[in-house]
């Protein structure tokens, strides 16, 4: 199998007859000989399983992954990517941002010998202020953080080789954050420009609760500076308590007390926040940790519809 194009899909209906016919087209005119397709379902209260079946029913070159529940967009892509058989992976998802079309331009690249070729947004057009601003301040704050370079405005939308994905499989963590998950496996990775579209149809699936959850993730999953910034605080605490003393001490004794429950009040406030922070930061990495040691099966697999009846 030359290619395996996965992409996950959570209340699609709207645009997923529409990416398959134009990713079955670029496929087409791509320089393979031949392909999959792997459509995951994650958990979708739509439609969306019953277009893949058609979809399917008329195409068996299609792969159906349908999952037991939702698990978020970053498991689904898991579980596609663990059924894909080609020899490179072109992820992208189902609201048609990123063009299918610019498979055949990546695919180049990547046969030059780049194992991972990523695009990198550089025009977003459909995407509000609020959207473009936060979206900006994560990847800084990402890049900051983080103890490996992550590409900045680059999502999942990427094809990369075989041998990358067999490494990215034997990573069996469960608070997924892929994009930083390839960039952290190495080998050569190449940056594509591209302009991305609005979406197709349907509205995100990422409103900002999930967005902000995705983004503790990805900085707790590749980095370990938030604890060592918790222990900055408790350094600059003791020190502003050891200043704190000294001046007690020299108006106790100087005579200059003055009764007042304000300034207590400010100093236990700031010291107990500081704790606060520090715990949580702490609770956090603990709370991965428990996660992992249980070691459930990232996903499970309800009905795996695939012309050969044969998972990967």
């Amino acid at each position: 199998m030359d290619l395996s194009v996965v992409i996950p899909c959570y209340n699609e209906e709207e645009s997923l007859s529409e990416t398959c016919r134009r990713v079955k087209a670029a496929c087409d005119s791509a320089p393979v000989d031949s392909y999959e397709i792997i459509l995951i379902n994650d958990g979708s209260k739509d439609g969306t399983f019953a277009i893949m079946e058609k979809l399917w029913a008329q195409d068996k070159g299609i792969v159906i992954v349908d999952l037991s529940r939702n698990y978020g967009h970053q498991i689904a892509l898991t579980a596609g990517l663990f059924h894909a058989r080609g020899e490179y992976i072109f992820i992208l998802d189902a609201d048609l941002q990123d063009p299918p079309e610019l498979l055949t331009p990546m695919l180049e690249r990547a046969r030059a010998g780049v194992d991972v070729v990523y695009g990198q947004r550089q025009i977003r057009d459909g995407e509000t202020l609020f959207k473009l601003g936060s979206a900006a301040a994560f990847y800084r704050i990402l890049s900051w953080l983080s103890d490996i370079p992550i590409p900045e405005n680059v999502g999942d939308f990427r094809l990369m080789s075989r041998r990358v994905l067999d490494q990215f499989l034997a990573m069996p963590e469960h608070q997924r954050f892929i994009r930083g998950m390839i960039a952290w496996i190495g080998f050569r990775q190449e940056a594509f420009p591209y302009k991305r579209d609005p979406r197709f149809a349907g509205s995100t699936k990422y409103p900002l609760h999930k967005l902000l959850q995705f983004a503790l993730d990805a900085i707790s999953g590749f980095s370990i500076k938030p604890l060592r910034i918790s222990m900055v605080f408790a350094i600059f605490g003791t020190f502003l308590a050891f200043c704190l003393g000294l001046l007690a001490i020299w108006t106790y004794f100087g005579h200059r007390t003055v009764a007042g429950w304000a300034s207590l009040a400010c100093i236990i406030t700031f010291f107990s926040s500081l704790q606060l922070i520090c715990i949580g930061v702490i609770g956090e990495y603990i709370g991965r940790t428990y996660i992992e040691v249980k070691d459930r099966p990232l996903f499970i697999v309800k009905t795996l519809l695939r012309e050969d009846g044969k998972a990967a």
